[in-house]
């Protein structure tokens, strides 16, 4: 029976990822590794050690081989297509952002409903309308469907990224999906998160007073 990887241990792998490839070390040692994305050196030693032992005791690990293995257990290795329904301000400056930063998933396509924006050009792709999104996610192979659209049309187009064969959806509508099992669903709520946010600051502020 395969050992069960735990979803925070994959969480993490992207903020080692990310430290690596901007080190110019050789090596790194888990200390280290753990001190430039906030974990405990335990905490990195841990997560690694699901995947195989990349590391030796005393020397620490070879930065470009690491860099590697972690991009090959994330599915990077060979690039991932992800596709951008919402081609409004927030779609828009995601897809921006995500074009100019990120090489391993790259945005391949963008959608939107309003006639106005259909034909736009953003980060270099040219907006196309929402009714060919599924002939166009299944010619362009893409894995991941991308949700910048108001909280009342999220769940038709992840009805229309499930039918098109998507694995993956990231939502950042303000609502709950109801998905295909298969499909893994990771919600980004920025409302949620400021409002929690908001009771952090104020414990911090209440506890100095």
């Amino acid at each position: 029976m395969a050992r069960r990887i735990p979803d925070a241990t994959i969480r993490r792998l992207p903020a080692y990822l990310r430290a690596l490839e901007a080190v110019r070390e050789r090596r790194l040692t888990s200390f280290e590794l753990g001190r430039r994305t906030g974990f405990s050196s335990e905490q990195v030693r841990k997560d690694l050690a699901y995947f195989g032992a990349f590391g030796t005791r005393g020397v620490g690990y070879e930065v470009a081989a690491l860099e590697e293995q972690i991009r090959r257990i994330l599915g990077l290795d060979q690039g991932v297509r992800a596709a951008m329904a919402g081609a409004g301000h927030l779609g828009t400056a995601l897809a921006r952002y995500a074009r100019a930063m990120h090489k391993d998933v790259s945005i391949v396509a963008i959608f939107d409903n309003d006639p106005a924006r259909i034909g736009e050009e953003v980060a270099g792709l040219v907006v196309e309308s929402v009714d060919r999104l599924e002939e166009r996610v299944r010619a362009l192979d893409v894995a991941i469907g991308i949700i910048a659209v108001p909280a009342q049309a999220a769940q038709a187009v992840a009805d229309r990224f499930t039918r098109a064969g998507v694995r993956g959806l990231l939502n950042f509508a303000p609502v709950s999906l109801v998905t295909d099992a298969r499909v893994y669903v990771q919600n980004i709520d920025l409302t949620l998160e400021l409002q929690a946010l908001a009771y952090f600051v104020r414990a911090a502020e209440t506890a100095r007073v």
